[in-house]
């Protein structure tokens, strides 16, 4: 495959090269593009056409497996995920369209003797229907973009929210849970040291029941208030099931906001997570590597050094018993800096 490949790229730059000089030969006097040139012009253009149509439906299908599951683990993430399927339809309506026109026309009026392609001067008609028509519909796609937005940004009428601090640093994820008080401590680098690896300001009395954490707990049914620092370069917190993303900047708080509405376990049970795993677990058993099962994590999503690709956290969405449960069996800041 590797070898076709390469004949291939060999093929493509060969009949580029010979094109550019023949190109080059347009310069003499007594040389004209005939009517069989122009035809085999046109039917290579309408075959790359079809090459093109084909290699775009193979991809498709075949990329499927990394695609994300359809089911949004969150109830902001389904506002996204009709923006997204909306606005990708629409792409794909227009450039198979267009696409299409482009290969077709360029076939049907090749150069042949007696001929002629239909040429509009001037056409105010067609120019407003082709000005007017994107303007309403990207006017609809921006004004329903910024309403999800806003549903994710907007953390003021949350009842009852969960608050979560996660700190990015080379090349790992820390967090903390708002104890009791239900308020964050303040945390600065200039805080850090020896197992304050946070940075949080251990006399500020709202630091002292925050809960300290390597692994992520959401309760379902929750509404999740997440604030996002960083310690050295720019990282990206992309929590891709959830539908959620934002960067990680030195020196200030980002936030975002949504409500978990799939278990782990309710996912993992999903047919198309199902379908999915299977499909990947065949390629691991090929290799020797062993099983793997679904699981929700918080990766980077911003390029941050050397080590980027391993800079993630494991997240599990429970029932809120469960959570509950689990995060009273965890300590303190209070009692881990003592």
């Amino acid at each position: 495959m590797k070898a076709l490949f390469f004949i291939l790229i060999f093929v493509v730059i060969a009949t580029a090269i010979w094109q550019f000089f023949k190109i080059l030969g347009f310069f003499k006097k007594d040389q004209v593009v005939t009517e069989k040139e122009n035809n085999i012009n046109g039917w290579l253009m309408l075959g790359l056409g079809v090459f093109i149509y084909g290699l775009m439906l193979v991809t498709m299908y075949k990329g499927s497996i990394v695609l994300l599951p359809k089911l949004s683990a969150s109830l902001e993430g389904e506002h996204i995920d009709n923006l997204f399927i909306i606005t990708m339809t629409l792409i794909f309506v227009v450039q198979f369209i267009t696409q299409f026109l482009i290969y077709f026309f360029t076939f049907k009026y090749r150069g042949i003797k007696g001929r002629k392609a239909i040429f509009y001067a001037d056409s105010h008609k067609l120019e407003m229907w082709w000005t007017v028509t994107p303007t309403v519909v990207l006017s609809v796609l921006i004004v329903y973009g910024l309403w999800t937005w806003n549903n994710v940004q907007d953390l003021s009428d949350a009842e009852n929210p969960l608050i979560i601090e996660v700190y990015a640093k080379q090349f790992q994820w820390e967090a903390r849970y708002a104890g009791n008080d239900n308020q964050l401590g303040v945390g600065h680098v200039r805080y850090i040291k020896g197992i304050n690896t946070m940075g949080v300001d251990m006399t500020d009395k709202n630091s002292l029941d925050d809960i300290p954490v390597r692994e992520l707990h959401l309760p379902k049914g929750r509404k999740v208030i997440f604030k996002f620092r960083s310690q050295d370069v720019l990282h990206s917190a992309y929590m891709p099931h959830f539908r959620a993303q934002i960067n990680c900047v030195p020196g200030m708080t980002t936030s975002f906001g949504f409500t978990p509405s799939v278990t782990t376990e309710e996912m993992r049970e999903y047919e198309d997570t199902v379908e999915k795993f299977n499909a990947i677990n065949e390629l691991r058993k090929e290799k020797g590597e062993d099983p793997v099962e679904f699981d929700y994590l918080l990766l980077c999503n911003k390029i941050c050094g050397s080590s980027h690709y391993n800079m993630q956290m494991k997240v599990i969405v429970e029932e809120e018993a469960d959570f509950n449960n689990w995060l009273g069996q965890q300590k303190t800041l209070a009692q881990v800096i003592k």
